[in-house]
């Protein structure tokens, strides 16, 4: 029997009688509440999500006492897994002493004077409260440095919430246009027209392609936008040639290059800009750097972060929030940056290698058609022969999402918490214990499920 299937707690799962779930009735109350009965879509499950009652470093318990062992980690944002000591020590302190105020505080000061050493592009940094709030005020910024209004992105990368970064991250072979220029596709229903005609769409890796587009935009664009490694674009990392590319062209035309390091920070010590030999213009971060608290941050060069300077003569992009910068946040983002040392880099980036070899010798031993791609801390298992090099090999018809959808069900019911798209974060509280049984539950999984 295999060793994960000895788990007393997997074969709870196994023999649970579902419909009489704790789950399943909480679900049920919060249907009539909260669209779709949740307040985000991705916790959702067939035929309800089952609700967490607590969690400890690398395992996650549910309210039927069910423990897995968490491999999502917030969709990548728990870097040292949940309530880390230190954290929740910090934390607790600094809640005896008030959450939130109208007056600034140390530890915001002492936060920002760690992340500015992290990398010595940024000259100054602001907070926020999510990934999504930090690119939007990048994006916003680069309009107010550059005059300009239009941006442009890549092809199927995701940026969060905001109009025009969310352009194109869901288009499909129906509207998606030529493979050289592709369309401007809107997420939402009601998207203004202006916003799509003002979102340049590049395709990912691909230079004389992407240079071309940008090309027929000289002189209109704010910024270009780039994500080092798309998680909807596959989870490969922006090729060398590509990112120079971008910061060549940038630079020449006067447009910035913002990077999205939201997901991508935990890769390096400085983030995964540290693997090119370029500096950007500003960064737009969030997930792992508040430790398990809503957080974003805009960081860069001080010329193009002053627009937000409300001490100039003329402010370009006045930039407020009631909780930007809160002092708990502060604090568990302070504690967690600073436990994320080199060597803890080291063990996370360590731990996913681990992985990825692992899940591939489990590919060519039970000969299914899947790779894993992936950087740093963080890999994703494709149902593809080959590594998808752009969105559109990425691209998943509903034939190959009910199989992933089935591949993650079997994992979930074998006692592991991955992403909605058979992807995994590592984080400091796993061990190589823990690497190993993801993937020979993996291997069992591609016997049973595919």
């Amino acid at each position: 029997m295999p060793h994960w299937l000895q788990s007393p707690n997997v074969r709870k799962i196994l023999s649970m009688p579902h419909d009489d779930s704790r789950s399943a009735a909480l679900y049920e109350q919060a249907l009539a509440v909260l669209p779709g009965g949740v307040s985000r879509n991705t916790v959702l499950r067939k035929p309800y999500p089952l609700y967490v009652d607590h969690a400890s470093g690398a395992r996650v318990t549910d309210v039927e006492g069910v423990e897995r062992i968490d491999f999502s980690n917030n969709m990548t944002s728990l870097i040292h897994g949940h309530a880390h000591p230190a954290i929740v020590s910090a934390v607790t302190e600094q809640l005896a002493r008030g959450t939130a105020f109208t007056l600034p505080t140390e530890v915001e000061v002492r936060f920002a004077q760690h992340m500015v050493d992290r990398n010595e592009s940024f000259d100054k940094i602001r907070f926020v409260n999510s990934g999504t709030e930090a690119v939007m005020g990048a994006l916003k910024a680069a309009r107010a440095f550059t005059g300009r209004h239009k941006i442009a992105k890549v092809e199927g990368a995701y940026h969060g919430l905001y109009d025009f970064a969310e352009i194109s991250q869901t288009s499909t072979p129906a509207n998606w246009g030529e493979r050289e220029r592709p369309a401007s596709v809107p997420v939402s229903y009601g998207t203004p027209t202006a916003v799509i005609d003002d979102v340049v769409v590049i395709p990912f890796n691909d230079v004389g392609a992407a240079v071309a587009v940008l090309n027929e935009h000289r002189g209109d664009l704010a910024c270009v936008i780039l994500d080092l490694m798309p998680h909807r674009v596959g989870l490969n990392p922006a090729a060398d040639d590509f990112v120079a590319a971008l910061r060549d062209w940038t630079t020449a035309d006067g447009a910035l290059l913002v990077l999205d390091e939201v997901i991508t920070f935990r890769s390096v010590y400085g983030g995964a800009q540290e693997w090119y030999d370029i500096s950007a213009d500003l960064v737009s971060m969030g997930k792992a750097i508040g430790g398990g608290f809503p957080v974003g941050a805009i960081a860069g060069r001080r010329d193009v972060m002053d627009v937000m300077n409300p001490l100039v003569d003329e402010v370009l992009f006045p930039h407020s929030g009631t909780f930007s910068g809160n002092p708990v946040t502060m604090t568990a983002g302070l504690a967690t940056m600073e436990l994320f040392d080199h060597q803890a880099v080291a063990h996370v980036n360590a731990l996913q290698q681990r992985a990825v070899s692992g899940i591939e010798q489990a590919i060519a031993r039970t000969g299914i058609s899947s790779c894993v791609t992936g950087r740093g801390s963080i890999l994703r298992v494709h149902l593809k022969d080959q590594p998808p090099a752009n969105y559109r090999e990425a691209f998943a018809d509903a034939a190959e999402i009910a199989r992933r959808d089935a591949l993650v069900e079997h994992l979930f019911d074998a006692g592991f918490l991955m992403i909605n798209t058979c992807s995994a974060a590592m984080s400091t509280a796993m061990t190589e214990d823990d690497i190993d049984s993801l993937v020979e539950a993996l291997e069992a999984s591609f016997k049973k499920v595919l």
